[in-house]
């Protein structure tokens, strides 16, 4: 008898009751892209750009010019406005980790797609780093019959980082007898 793959639900179940545990992970991540343009950032980055499309159309207040040269600087910041904030949101992936001696839980957010879980016994799975033509350090977890990409948002240092975190945090794991 073949075992089918677990369907979202059953993957989101799983997560769910793994996350209910009342015994600590022996490691936990939260892992988050890097966002550098505050709030406070964004406001004054679209002031300054705002500004210094105006400043030259000073020149032809009054005159027919300003209003056809306005078509042209008014979508150039709204648009300014939109790819900023795309990022933001984009901004909003993240991906939870947790590892007990028995289980590892994985959780992705995605900021607009339906969020990803996986899970499998930690004593399976192995971690895998690769260099790709267009990814470097590229790193995965294999184990429960996927392979999943972890910390893609990441840079390749920060990837290396978790790499070997988690190759200790396995070993770990997989040495320590479950409870």
């Amino acid at each position: 008898m073949t075992q089918s793959p677990p369907t979202p639900n059953d993957a989101k179940d799983a997560f769910l009751a793994a996350m209910s545990r009342t015994d600590a992970p022996l490691f936990q991540t939260s892992i988050k892209p890097y966002r550098s343009l505050s709030n406070f950032g964004f406001g004054a980055t679209i002031m300054f750009t705002a500004c210094a499309f105006l400043l030259p159309l000073l020149a032809f207040l009054g005159t027919q010019a300003l209003w056809t040269l306005l078509l042209f600087v008014a979508p150039a910041v709204a648009a300014l406005w939109y790819f900023i904030r795309r990022n933001d949101k984009d901004g909003t992936l993240s991906e939870e980790l947790r590892l007990w001696s028995d289980l590892i839980a994985v959780h992705r957010h995605n900021p607009r797609k339906a969020d990803q879980y996986w899970t499998a016994n930690p004593y399976w799975v192995t971690v895998h780093m690769k260099n790709t033509s267009k990814i470097e350090n590229y790193l995965t977890l294999k184990g429960a019959g996927r392979e999943i990409e972890l910390g893609a948002f990441l840079t390749s240092e920060e990837r290396k980082d978790l790499h070997r975190d988690l190759r200790k945090k396995l070993a770990e794991a997989s040495a320590t007898p479950p409870q």
